[in-house]
């Protein structure tokens, strides 16, 4: 994934972490002001209650106007015009409360005109809380009142919450997630700036390694030229050792490059008309030779069965020839005895089938993975970084084109490169 890549992700996330603290905000500050609204709706309906109670009691008239008056948040004055009883007005209240379901804690007073002071009343403990929380003694006066009584609810604030519960533990999981997303991200972050540090060791080491194999085969190759040491069996034999190791490390250099270029979209790809029988026929031909060569490989037989009509594709020849390579030496280095290969091509595609040790099944879905190898336990006969088939799978999707395996242990594997 790109650079820019992650920067849009990560806008894209910062917005949607954004929008959802603002919706929840706002429904959170929503569902507050819905439910102190209906607080205070049935606070007004249960006191008008106790009020129009307390006058059928005394046989007096309310006043028409400013009956209830809410003095704070949690404060409401009822203006009687007679004389209230306390234990008549705490048994009202009580009854109106619970019958509109208002079970907060209350306390009241009751104005005496008299002495001009608030007589505090008690506290009602309805939702059952501790009195020591919420009595306060000194309950508000109003001048412009003569005969009221003031209710006071001091757990307002908790009630209207616990009312809220469905609100606030949807904001909590809310707040649970969009830390693990930033949790998440600030690791995603953290990986990508260590993967972008071992690319560029990488890449510098591979370049660093080029100009030492460089001056090692030119060396090689002079030694080689030299007709004392070309006399010298034993001489011979170390330098064609170098020449071979040095070819070996250049073409894993070559390998760990190309894997470089392919992850920062830099690849070199330079689109012309293969011709793949003579293509093949080239590749099959050096891999022969190579075979024969070698001296660890015996009884060692490679096929071409080509169309019958030239194949014509658009592909870069340098990658096209080093993928094909690749799955050859693939199959030559996971050999049995006597080993066989075959390069099939048609109109539809081309197929590679050697009769090697196979792969099991459950290793084939992971084998085109960057640095994936089969296990083999702690037997290192066959040495490489498993660059190979993902470079091949690069290539082939590069081209727009299909490929697929099938293997058994121990009998063979298949690949099927099919065309676009």
């Amino acid at each position: 994934m790109t650079n820019n890549a992650i920067k849009r992700l990560l806008i894209l996330g910062a917005l949607a972490v954004a929008g959802i603290i603002f919706i929840q905000a706002y429904w959170v500050v929503n569902t507050w002001y819905l439910k102190d609204g209906e607080f205070d709706s049935s606070v007004r309906i249960s006191l008008r209650k106790t009020a129009e109670s307390i006058a059928a009691f005394n046989k007096s008239n309310l006043p028409k106007q400013n009956l209830i008056q809410r003095r704070s948040s949690n404060t409401y004055a009822v203006n009687i015009n007679d004389e209230i009883d306390a234990q008549v007005l705490e048994d009202y209240l009580i009854q109106y409360f619970e019958k509109y379901s208002l079970d907060a804690d209350f306390e009241y007073g009751i104005y005496d005109c008299g002495s001009g002071e608030m007589l505090y009343g008690n506290y009602c403990d309805i939702g059952s809380r501790n009195q020591e929380e919420g009595a306060n003694l000194n309950l508000p006066k109003f001048k412009e009142l003569e005969y009221y009584f003031v209710v006071r609810f001091p757990s307002r604030e908790g009630y209207i919450l616990s009312n809220m519960r469905q609100a606030v533990w949807f904001s909590l999981i809310a707040l649970l997630a969009i830390s693990f997303f930033i949790y998440v991200t600030s690791l995603i972050l953290r990986q990508r700036r260590y993967s972008e540090m071992q690319k560029d060791f990488i890449n510098n080491m591979t370049h660093e390694f080029k100009t030492p194999i460089s001056s090692v085969k030119l060396a090689a190759n002079g030694l080689g030229s030299n007709p004392k040491i070309a006399q010298d069996e034993r001489l011979s034999k170390y330098v064609h050792i170098i020449e071979e190791q040095s070819n070996r490390l250049n073409q894993q250099v070559e390998k760990l490059l190309n894997v470089a270029a392919l992850e920062k979209k830099s690849l070199d790809f330079q689109v012309e008309k293969l011709n793949l029988n003579q293509l093949f026929r080239d590749i099959v031909q050096d891999v022969d030779m190579r075979l024969k060569q070698d001296k660890m490989i015996e009884n060692a037989k490679i096929e071409f069965i080509e169309n019958a009509q030239d194949i014509i594709v658009a592909g870069d020849r340098i990658h096209v020839t080093n993928m094909i390579y690749s799955l050859l030496d693939n199959a030559i280095k996971y050999r049995n005895d006597a080993l066989k290969i075959e390069l099939i091509l048609d109109d539809k595609g081309f197929q590679i089938k050697d009769n090697g040790i196979g792969i099991k099944e459950e290793y084939v879905q992971h084998i085109f993975k960057k640095f994936y190898r089969v296990p083999t336990g702690n037997i290192h006969n066959v040495k490489g970084f498993g660059l190979g088939l993902f470079y091949v799978k690069t290539i082939i999707q590069k081209l727009k084109w299909a490929i697929s395996l099938s293997s058994k242990e121990n009998e063979g594997t298949v690949f099927k490169i099919k065309f676009n």
